[in-house]
This record gives C-alpha cells, structure tokens and sequence, in this order.
C-alpha cells in the first residue's frame, strides 16, 4: 500500500521538474534579441576657427560621415551616412561591437569654404554594446567639425564672452 504512494510521488515530482526545466525556454524565446545600433551626432562649421563648436557655429548638410568599428580579429567594418538638412546623421550598425574600437570619422564636406578638419574633432568614439546597463540602441557620437577658410566678423565679440579672468 506504501509503494503506490511513493511511485505517485515520484511521477509528481518528475512531472514538476520537466516543467520547470521546460518554463526558462519560452521566457528567453520571448525576450528581444537586440541586434545592432543606430548612432547619431552632428557635423558643425566652426565659422569663428576657434576650434570648437559656438553659437556662431553652423550646421552641415550633406557632409559624409562613417562608423569605423576595428578588432585583431575580424579586421575593419565600416558603415556610412550622409547629414541631414541640420547637420545630423543616422548611422545603422549591425551587431554588437563590445570587443572592438569604434569611432564615428568625418570624411568630406560638401562646402568647400568649410572643408578642412578642424584638429581633434575629426573622430568621436562610441561604444557599441549592449552589455553596458544601456536600454537604447541609439548611441550619441561628439559633434565633430570643419573650419572655414575664414572667420566671420562677428567672433571678436563673441570670443571676448570666452575669455576668463585669473583669480
């Protein structure tokens, strides 16, 4: 009479165990997979030849811009984008990247008056994981910029609200 009763058990218990060893697979089928990433910055004429970006500053449409992500292993990948009418681009870039150096690079500049590389804003680094505690797959690039060929008249007056005193 005693055996029955362990046999029930058991079964039971077997029946229990498949279905927690069965439950964890719909869950993590039911997660999103995140695949790739979408990163955004702005190109920026540094009108004044200050080297940074300014209220004088204007914004680049049409420039040419890449994601270069680099590793020992796989080599070089490459993905690129154009600005749009307010200077910012939107980059897709597949997969993740968490071993690799991956920098936004400027390439050319449609205006010509504006082309040169303004020196140290011509890369920003991005980070391209998902293992980093970020739930967005849009990345935020620095502005990178160019300098035009000469300074606009007004950046006497507007460099003066940069200067400090020594305290």
């Amino acid at each position: 009479m005693v055996k029955p009763q362990i046999a029930t058990i058991v079964l039971f218990c077997a029946v229990v165990a498949a279905v927690l060893c069965a439950f964890p697979a719909p869950v993590s089928a039911a997660r999103e997979i995140k695949k790739g990433f979408l990163v955004r910055g702005r190109v920026f004429c540094d009108t004044c030849r200050i080297g940074f970006e300014t209220p004088a500053s204007t914004y680049i449409a049409g420039a040419k811009v890449k994601v270069e992500c680099r590793s020992k292993t796989t080599g070089v990948k490459n993905f690129e984008g154009v600005t749009d009418h307010t200077g910012t681009y939107n980059i897709r870039v597949a997969d993740e990247h968490e071993h690799e150096l991956c920098e936004t690079v400027l390439l050319s500049s449609p205006d010509m008056s504006c082309a040169k590389f303004v020196r140290g804003r011509e890369r920003a680094r991005v980070f391209l994981t998902h293992n980093n505690g970020l739930s967005s797959d849009v990345r935020f690039a620095n502005a990178m910029g160019f300098e035009s060929e000469t300074s606009l008249a007004s950046c006497a007056k507007l460099l003066k609200m940069y200067e400090q005193d020594e305290v």
